[in-house]
Parts: C-alpha cells; sequence; structure tokens
C-alpha cells in the first residue's frame, strides 16, 4: 500500500511539473506574440486577402495541335516553346473577352 501512494505522489509530481512546463511555454509565446505586435510586423494581418484567378491549360500541346496546322510540327520538336506560345494566346483571347465586357483586368504569366 505503501508503494502505491509513493507512486501516485511522485506521478502527480510529474504530472505538475509538465503542466508548469506548457503554462511557461504559454507565456513565453505570449511575450513573443507582444513583441511581434509592438514591431508592427503584424499590422498588415488585418487587411483582407487578395483574390487571384488560376488558369491552367490541361493539355497545351493537344490543345496547339488540334488549333494550329504549323504547331503539330513544331509540337513534338519544341514543346517549351509551343505551350508558352498556347498560354500566351490564350491570355490574349481571354483578356479581349474581359475588354469587350469592360473588365478591367491585370493579366501575366507566372511559372511555378
Amino acid at each position: 500500500m505503501l508503494a502505491l501512494t509513493i507512486f501516485l505522489v511522485i506521478f502527480s509530481l510529474l504530472i505538475a511539473s509538465f503542466c508548469g512546463f506548457l503554462f511557461w511555454q504559454v507565456q513565453e509565446q505570449k511575450k513573443l506574440i507582444a513583441t511581434m505586435m509592438a514591431d508592427d510586423q503584424l499590422s498588415d494581418i488585418e487587411q483582407d486577402p487578395e483574390l487571384i484567378l488560376t488558369l491552367k491549360v490541361r493539355d497545351p500541346i493537344a490543345l496547339a495541335k488540334r488549333e494550329s496546322r504549323s504547331a503539330r510540327m513544331l509540337a513534338d520538336r519544341l514543346p517549351v516553346m509551343v505551350r508558352k506560345m498556347v498560354y500566351q494566346e490564350v491570355m490574349k483571347e481571354l483578356e479581349q473577352e474581359l475588354y469587350d465586357r469592360d473588365i478591367d483586368v491585370e493579366m501575366r504569366i507566372e511559372y511555378r
């Protein structure tokens, strides 16, 4: 019975120590957040995020082969150039369509 009591006391002390450690970690996090807020590193957090529309042509080579006779010959030899040309053409057509509907957009091609 004495061994069980000693075990429970030691176990309780370990749990109390762990709780103290967690409390200390929370306090350190609060200090870090307060420091960052004071340094104005998080001042832009209140702004709404910017929405960006991403467009990906699933099979640009097949599209190029379907739409252009010259692309049929170039697609197998210069696939990177053909992909770039497809994206440029899609961007140009989409931009024209949006311009016709009086929608002001900023378009660019990004590599990822």
